[in-house]
């Protein structure tokens, strides 16, 4: 059997172990949700959503609201919409298949961007000033941003990403630093755990780790053990010095 002819119940599974597509705990979750719902938003965009796990704990929290979700991945859209059907918020939010770069989708009340600003810029200034643009005036973004918890070490970035440089992510001052002069005021700043990293990396892999382990001769067996080697190799080289900021951000009056 070729890997084109491969059931697709016979292939390994994706990211089925993950609840939100970064390190985020639930009970950061629900506080932020209980943040974001007291300005009682009417829209809610997410840009770069996946599946939507935190736009649509937020719809539930605000009945009122619409949320629409942009994204280019048509499986997590997919995943996305089938879990607001299964809640009763099929009525009430779009899984748009669409680049982000000059959406015309804003503005709105609450923006998440969760660990996508290169979904709307690969430059991070010009990614902030389409947030400013995308969020109503006294609205909220709430941006998941990388930053670097130290300076990593030539050793390290060579274990992370392919050309992964140190110019690549700010430390966390200068991060909310871009963030008040791309026009806004950070009302909550807070960064994830390496608990939180830990959980979220190993359940990134862990469900392709079962299935590779029960299937070494698989026609895709060598590719995905590729893959699995090569995420972990890298998260293990950045973990206690990448980090993941949460910055509830205000807009400034223009």
């Amino acid at each position: 059997m070729t890997a084109a002819t491969t059931p697709q119940d016979d292939l390994p599974p994706r990211l089925a172990r993950l609840t939100f597509h970064g390190p985020l705990s639930e009970a950061r979750a629900a506080a932020m949700v209980d943040r974001l719902a007291a300005s009682l938003p009417a829209t809610v965009l997410d840009i770069g959503c996946g599946w939507g796990e935190l736009m649509l704990r937020l719809l539930a929290a605000v009945p009122q609201a619409h949320g629409v979700g942009v994204d280019v991945n048509a499986a997590d859209l997919e995943r996305g919409r089938r879990a607001a059907g299964a809640r009763g918020l099929a009525d009430r939010v779009e899984f748009a298949e669409e680049s982000a770069v000059g959406t015309g989708r804003g503005p709105a009340d609450v923006v998440l961007c969760l660990g996508a600003s290169q979904a709307l810029s690969d430059d991070l200034v010009p990614a902030l000033r389409e947030l400013r643009r995308l969020v109503a005036d006294g609205g909220r973004v709430l941006l998941g941003e990388g930053f670097w918890q130290r300076t990593p070490t030539e050793a390290e970035l060579a274990g992370m990403w392919p050309g992964a440089s140190a110019a690549d992510h700010h430390d966390l001052a200068a991060l909310v630093d871009l963030t008040v002069s791309a026009g806004f005021r950070p009302e909550w700043i807070e960064t994830a755990s390496l608990d939180e990293w830990e959980k979220f990396e190993s359940a990134y892999q862990a469900d392709k780790e079962l299935w590779l382990a029960s299937n070494p001769g698989h026609p895709l067996a060598a590719e995905t053990r590729e893959r699995l080697d090569s995420h972990r190799a890298a998260w293990l080289a950045y973990r206690g010095v990448l980090g993941l900021a949460y910055l509830t951000l205000v807009p400034t009056a223009q």
